[in-house]
């Protein structure tokens, strides 16, 4: 019976410790802003995959840390392309600005040369 209690006292300090591990793992992890996965949270802290996937904890954590590390890439993401649609929409606003004032520009120029013939024809 003594000998148990013992056996059972020490897996308990060993999970205890794994789970310590784990969460140093992840905290230097976020800290860096590495991506939290159970690979790198494993190798991190140099806890075996299969404890991480079997401890519910552990593994409900590492996956909302993974999924909100996903949520936050597909944000950036979606600001990039709205970004590069609004800068597309000025470029194409600017071309057509462009090309009406050269459009202008060659009005203007033909209404000089106009002038100038007359003014030289009254001379």
């Amino acid at each position: 019976m003594k000998n148990l209690e013992g056996i059972k006292k020490h897996n308990k300090q060993k999970t205890d410790d794994a789970i310590e591990k784990v969460k140093e793992a992840i905290r230097t992890l976020r800290t860096n802003g590495q991506s939290i996965n159970f690979s790198s949270v494993s190798k991190e802290s140099k806890i075996s995959k299969s404890f991480l996937y079997d401890n519910k904890n552990i593994k409900n954590e590492i996956e909302e840390l993974r999924n909100l590390q996903v949520s936050k890439k597909i944000n950036q993401r979606a600001k990039f392309d709205k970004t590069a649609k609004s800068k597309d929409i000025i470029i194409a606003t600017k071309d057509k600005k462009i090309t009406r004032l050269e459009e202008e520009i060659r009005m203007l120029k033909t209404q000089i040369n106009n002038l100038q013939a007359m003014v030289y024809k009254e001379e």
